[in-house]
């Protein structure tokens, strides 16, 4: 595969491969979720969601099957970006893992995150995605 390059807020995150994972527990049913993402082009392709439960507002959908404890769905949705609203009232954000390293972003409240893939510009000026 190609590489690829992945704008998180305003860092660039050059990546060896172009897919990368978040997860997360949501907020309020605390069930822990996992998305598998590539970088496809100038979109983010869904390739997989996986959760350990369901409820307020995070059903399976009907096409996921049940896995070891978790209902997975493969994905196949191309969207331009994800924006991550940071509350800090979570207790926790998300973790972004690509090319076997994890970032924690959004832990703090502050603007929504912003994650896409670069444009040709950024994708020339790597940078680090704070740890």
């Amino acid at each position: 595969m190609s590489a690829a390059c992945l704008a998180i807020g305003a860092a660039v995150l050059a990546l060896a491969q172009p897919s990368f994972t978040l997860d997360w527990t949501h907020s309020v049913e605390r069930v822990a979720w996992v998305e598998t993402w590539t970088v496809d082009g100038g979109a983010l392709r869904l390739d997989r969601s996986a959760l350990r439960g369901s409820g307020a507002g995070m059903e399976p959908g009907p096409e996921a099957h049940l896995r070891d404890g978790w209902w997975v769905s493969d994905g196949g949705q191309r969207v331009p970006e994800l924006l991550l609203a940071a509350s800090g009232a979570t207790g926790a954000g998300w973790r972004l893992c690509a090319d076997g390293t994890c970032r924690e972003i959004g832990e703090t409240r502050g603007a929504p995150i912003r994650i896409a893939p670069c444009d040709d510009t950024r994708s020339a000026r790597p940078a680090t995605v704070p740890e």
